[in-house]
């Protein structure tokens, strides 16, 4: 297909992007807002009966891809990962399996991830504390984010917690970030003048060009995403997404990226962990 078709589609995708802020701006008083139950326990618009991972929102194909593992393309990281996991680095001449053990100890990890590190005083996810135990424990340069390497490590690790429940803590010294990234996600941004609520709470389901909306769960990172034709981290998706409605992406590792994806990953609570998912 020519420069022009896939310059036409994105005309297209941007006209229904500002269609879709226009018709929120009317009614942004009935805009569903996340609660707080009787127990004072945060509750997510859509209710968590009704939650859907990106799996259930993809073609046959994608489904049959991601479940062979044989066939899924992101089990190359996984095992480029197992690779580097034993690999020493850095000035300590150490590799992860000598402070972890194997990778089947990180079993259970990606599940309660992004956490609230006590120690460091900040919010964590696979990224950053992968980053962490290279510069501090084994004394090596860190790792470019969205590297081979970087995303290799992380999707061994996540990949460890296949099938796990998703359950962060957001009570404690967590609740300020889980807050932020609570305001991040219904907060209108960029020249389209729309949040991550518009699109995947009120308008889950809708079609947009040839994709349908999904509900926006990060459940399956890292993912293999067809339309990257290689692997990527759930900050490249968010970048897209800012981009999308042309608003600057919170830089990586920065306290709202964090915050937002601590937020993510407590509205997928209960969905399971698919990590390498494939799609579109």
């Amino acid at each position: 297909m020519n420069k022009g078709f896939w310059q036409l589609a994105a005309l297209a995708g941007s006209i229904w992007l500002l269609a879709l802020g226009a018709s929120r701006i009317a009614t942004s008083a009935d805009e569903p807002r996340p609660g707080i139950d009787q127990a004072g326990t945060p509750q997510p618009s859509i209710p968590w009966s009704k939650q859907k991972s990106g799996f259930e929102f993809q073609s046959k194909s994608n489904r049959d891809r991601q479940e062979d593992l044989t066939s899924n393309p992101g089990m190359l990281w996984v095992d480029q990962g197992a690779t580097l996991w034993s690999k020493a680095e850095g000035t300590s001449g150490k590799s992860c399996q000598d402070c972890h053990g194997k990778p089947e100890k990180m079993k259970g990890v990606a599940a309660r991830y992004p956490v609230w590190e006590a120690t460091a005083k900040r919010v964590h996810d696979l990224d950053t504390r992968v980053q962490e135990c290279r510069t501090v424990r084994q004394g090596a340069e860190p790792l470019k984010p969205e590297s081979e390497p970087l995303l290799a490590l992380t999707t061994l690790i996540a990949h460890q917690s296949l099938g796990m429940s998703v359950a962060p803590a957001i009570d404690g010294a967590a609740r300020p970030a889980f807050e932020r990234g609570r305001a991040l996600y219904n907060e209108r941004a960029g020249q389209l003048n729309l949040s991550c609520a518009q699109c995947h709470e009120q308008s889950w389901g809708r079609r947009l060009r040839s994709e349908v909306v999904s509900q926006g769960h990060g459940n399956g990172y890292p993912i293999y995403r067809l339309e990257w034709q290689t692997l990527g981290s759930l900050h490249r998706r968010l970048r897209s997404c800012y981009l999308s409605v042309r608003s600057e992406p919170p830089a990586h590792g920065s306290e709202d990226h964090l915050a937002l994806e601590l937020y993510l990953a407590w509205r997928a609570t209960g969905l399971k962990v698919e990590t390498p998912a494939v799609r579109r």
